[in-house]
């Protein structure tokens, strides 16, 4: 069975320890019964990382821990042949004793877009719901937040993320593998993140709901996602696949997805920033050598999905409780 003694005991002494009212039973269950196939050599990985000296940590403008210099080339080939066993890596990039890991999206030019328009996160109790495997959180650490929760079910994702942190153990930084809707209503924390989620959701406005159950009042939404051109209308819901994902049910306008926050409850709504998504910020590489972005596009025209439906395009909103 998994520990998360130690996030327990921080839920305690915290604003957060409602939580500890239903968290447990479910992360006992999670730990019992829940676990994929591949979990077990997972977690060997995990135990087989060598405990090294780590002489730098940098968050604020990128994800480093450790240098090169730090530890023997024997170690370095057991850590590299290691974190290659948790492949495909989706979100980073991540630098770890020296070694890049070259994921498939650059997470962080993301971030550059995100970070110039939120609320200062200095001292701030921050939620980012469906964080993959966490190379956010460790930005949000970075810029000032005090207790950065990350929540994902992925099993793989939750892998990942303990191997990044083995190399900093930051007990202010935590990934929880539960989903939203396991979520109980909190109402605590200062700033709730959704980026690349929305889309997923066979019922938008009931998570989008879910999300401002998370903030206190007055507290800050910042909400990514796949959005179309057009009015307050003007939502689609693509057939069987969009991009080749099944799991994509309705991708709003911006005017749209504005209406629906309203709707929600959400005040002070603004459009940010708005941009498609490049054949450079989404791609395959040696850490991630499944189909990527290249192949979700129709060959002939990359304005369009393999589907003909219109190519990714990414806003961002943000909007407070």
């Amino acid at each position: 069975m998994l520990d998360f003694s130690a996030f327990y005991a921080l839920l305690a002494q915290s604003r957060l320890s409602p939580w500890l009212e239903t968290l447990p039973a479910q992360l006992a269950i999670w730990s019992k019964h829940a676990l994929h196939g591949d979990f077990k050599q997972w977690q060997k990985v995990l135990a087989n990382l060598p405990v090294t000296p780590v002489s730098q940590i940098e968050l604020a403008n990128a994800v480093e821990f450790g240098r090169a210099e730090d530890i023997s080339a024997g170690e370095a080939q057991q850590i590299r042949f290691l974190l290659q066993q948790l492949k495909p890596w989706r979100k980073g990039p991540f630098k770890l004793q020296g070694i890049d890991i070259d994921t498939e999206w650059r997470s962080d030019w993301k971030w550059q877009r995100v970070l110039p328009h939120i609320s200062d996160l200095t001292h701030r109790y921050v939620l980012d719901v469906g964080c993959g495997s966490g190379y956010h959180l460790w930005r949000m650490r970075g810029a000032g937040a005090a207790c950065v929760v990350g929540i994902d079910p992925s099993q793989l994702f939750y892998a990942q993320f303990q191997a990044v942190k083995h190399f900093n153990p930051d007990p202010a930084v935590n990934l929880i593998p539960i989903g939203i809707d396991e979520m109980p209503v909190l109402k605590q924390f200062d700033t709730v993140f959704s980026m690349g989620v929305l889309y997923h959701r066979r019922s938008p406005i009931d998570f989008l709901q879910q999300l401002r159950n998370q903030l206190r009042p007055g507290g800050e939404l910042i909400l990514e996602t796949l959005v179309v051109e057009g009015d307050a209308q003007t939502v689609l819901v693509p057939g069987e696949r969009y991009a080749k994902m099944r799991n994509v049910w309705f991708i709003p306008s911006t005017a749209a997805l504005c209406q629906w926050l309203t709707r929600v409850g959400f005040n002070d709504i603004r459009v940010v920033d708005v941009n498609p998504t490049s054949l450079q910020e989404q791609r395959a590489t040696a850490w991630m050598e499944n189909e990527s972005l290249i192949d979700f596009l129709d060959p002939n025209d990359h304005s369009k999905t393999i589907e003909g439906y219109p190519a990714p395009l990414r806003a961002v909103i943000i909007a407070n409780a």
